[in-house]
């Protein structure tokens, strides 16, 4: 079964794109287009209705885009708004959520770590997987600035590493084994987060998962039956450098006001 139209991908900016180059790498002939909504980033600081409405504006304008699933690359939507979307719209929906279950799975110290933006954790998504694991104590850490230095383009800045060391050591001295990044953000931040860590601590995040299960939903909906690669679309509605810098300068991005 062929089915030509794009994988369509949004996140609250461009830390989803640490999702799309997981779905790019299994599914290279698969056009995607995705958008970077970093005029309303960071998600995490918004209520429930904010979010929810701002998912809508993207889900929207994916459609028009002709897209044949949407990934909701950013764990502050999904939590809040995925059920929402999938209500509204008989289009397939790909979440992100923490990955507490293979951390919890497999701690030896029954102890975790997760780092999260404070809309993800307050959210009824992450309560309820969360609770599924009453045996593993979770140390929640809010990652307040965060998403607005990545933004920035301040990935490797003195700040970034400073707020990185107040958010973790406490982590550590609680004796986790396992550090589950709960935003799309935040893989960009694995180099700075390893120089903290232990080396015995493992970090997870979700960008394999839901590449895999956009493939089971690709395959059900269709391939793309072009045999040359897939054609990416990068739309951003702020300042295109930082995506473009992330990304890589092989690739075009355009403003849209969206």
């Amino acid at each position: 079964m062929n089915n030509n139209k794009p994988i369509g991908i949004f996140d609250s900016g461009i830390g989803g794109t640490s999702i799309w180059k997981e779905i790019h790498q299994l599914m290279p002939k698969e056009n995607t287009i995705y958008l970077a909504d970093s005029k309303n980033a960071p998600y995490g600081q918004k209520n429930k209705d904010e979010i929810i409405a701002l998912s809508i504006k993207n889900t929207e304008l994916l459609l028009s885009l002709d897209c044949k699933t949407i990934v909701v690359a950013c764990n502050t939507a999904t939590t809040n708004a995925i059920k929402v979307l999938r209500s509204l719209y008989k289009i397939p929906f790909i979440g992100i959520e923490p990955a507490i279950k293979p951390a919890a799975t497999n701690s030896k110290t029954q102890t975790i770590g997760i780092l999260a933006t404070q809309g993800t954790l307050n959210s009824e998504l992450f309560v309820e997987s969360s609770e599924r694991f009453n045996q593993t104590k979770i140390i929640e850490q809010v990652g307040n600035g965060l998403v607005q230095l990545i933004e920035n383009g301040a990935l490797d800045s003195k700040e970034m590493f400073c707020l990185l060391e107040q958010y973790l050591k406490p982590m550590i001295a609680a004796n986790i084994d396992y550090l589950v990044l709960g935003c799309s953000h935040y893989p960009y931040l694995i180099p700075q987060i390893e120089k903290i860590l232990p080396k015995n601590i493992k970090i997870i995040d979700s960008g394999e998962a839901v590449a895999k299960q956009t493939k089971n939903i690709i395959e059900k909906i269709g391939f793309n039956s072009n045999e040359f690669g897939g054609i990416t679309q990068f739309f951003t509605n702020t300042k295109s450098n930082v995506l473009e810098n992330i990304i890589g300068s092989e690739y075009i991005v355009s403003f849209l006001d969206f």
